[in-house]
């Protein structure tokens, strides 16, 4: 196994003034399994294929392991990626198909035999390898595509969005057996995907990129818990965390009718006159219906969960109207069109700079 380090990895496509990848610098772990994730266009997918060979560096360098593989052909890094459209070649069998890479290597038929029934044994697809993929399910295809990348026992794996041609509940099933599977195999795996969901639950650590540019790289845990800016807060959670600017008050900031304390170091970080603080919609405390602590939220839309329920509503801060998102519990849904009251609860919201976006508190 190996480690993958992007040292100020760049990538301008002809004709670009900008950089799809600027300066991308991040040091993998043997063994780790990292998922790179934003929103369409940031670059991720670039960057895996920077790493796979596919693209050229045109600043900085790659390495797996000791090795500089920046300008090296695909063929011979040592990675197996594993594509969103399965790629796999409809004239062959299953077995074919996952020993194919083997094949063309020149490893004799017995021990490319049992390396793919060990794999397929691995993914239970043992009593379909003498199908041909169109005899299969999407979810059987992507076992194929993985099992095919298993059997080249490489030094890296990559996988390029693989579960975005899936039904949403064989997606949540697939990316269990797969994020199980990376482990069971301590593989390297580079995982891109546009799901910040997907990126939280199967992650290792997580990579967020913006225009080309790493925002943070952190544990899930982390990341949730101490976005490095705005536009991670945004970003990472579902629902998204709700960012609010406020006014700069004694001992705290200013929400509505009340004042919520803050660390005082986060507010001499800065010489602005408000401050953007977000608060996740589960760390709202709901005040009583005849409270004038907080902001009122007027309901617009309530999202039923079972266990609990989000409120999307209205609220009116520092003059002007604010989409809110509120959890509350299954039981105590409000009605369309009532008003909350809402604090944030003190010791869990964030607080970052207006001006430059970047997270002033612990």
């Amino acid at each position: 196994m190996a480690t993958v380090t992007f040292d100020k990895a760049t990538r301008i496509y002809p004709g670009s003034t900008k950089p799809a990848v600027d300066a991308l610098d991040i040091e993998i772990a043997d063994g780790e399994f990292l998922v790179l994730v934003g929103p369409s266009g940031c670059g991720k997918s670039t960057s895996l294929r920077m790493l796979a060979g596919l693209e050229d560096v045109n600043g900085g360098a790659i390495r797996i392991g000791d090795r500089d593989v920046t300008h090296l052909p695909p063929k011979d890094r040592d990675i197996a990626m594993v594509f969103q459209n399965y790629a796999l070649y409809p004239h062959m069998t299953v077995a074919d198909n996952m020993g194919f890479a083997l094949k063309i290597a020149g490893v004799n038929k017995a021990e490319i035999r049992q390396k793919v029934e060990e794999a397929a044994k691995i993914l239970d697809l043992t009593e379909y390898l003498d199908r041909k993929p169109k005899a299969l399910s999407g979810g059987q295809r992507q076992r194929v595509a993985m099992g095919r990348a298993i059997v080249r026992e490489p030094q890296v794996f990559l996988m390029d969005e693989p579960l975005s041609n899936l039904d949403a509940k064989l997606r949540v099933s697939t990316r269990t057996q797969i994020a199980s599977l990376q482990r069971r195999l301590g593989i390297t795996t580079v995982y891109v995907t546009h799901d910040q969901v997907e990126a939280l639950t199967m992650g290792d650590r997580v990579a967020v990129l913006k225009d080309g540019l790493l925002q943070q790289v952190d544990s899930p845990r982390n990341m949730y818990d101490k976005p490095a800016n705005l536009f991670v807060a945004g970003f990472i959670g579902s629902p998204a965390m709700n960012l609010i600017e406020v006014p700069v008050t004694d001992g705290g900031v200013k929400f509505g009718n009340s004042v919520v304390p803050v660390q005082r170091d986060a507010l001499s970080a800065t010489s602005d006159k408000t401050v953007t603080v977000g608060v996740r919609p589960e760390h709202f405390d709901v005040a009583g219906a005849d409270s004038d602590l907080g902001v009122a939220v007027t309901v617009n839309v309530v999202e039923e969960l079972g266990s609990d329920a989000f409120v999307y509503g209205t609220a009116q801060v520092g003059g002007e109207s604010k989409d809110l998102v509120v959890r509350v519990g299954g039981r105590e849904v409000p009605e369309k069109g009532s008003q909350l009251h809402v604090v944030p609860r003190a010791g869990e919201t964030h607080v970052f700079s207006t001006s430059t976006g970047a997270r002033l508190s612990d």
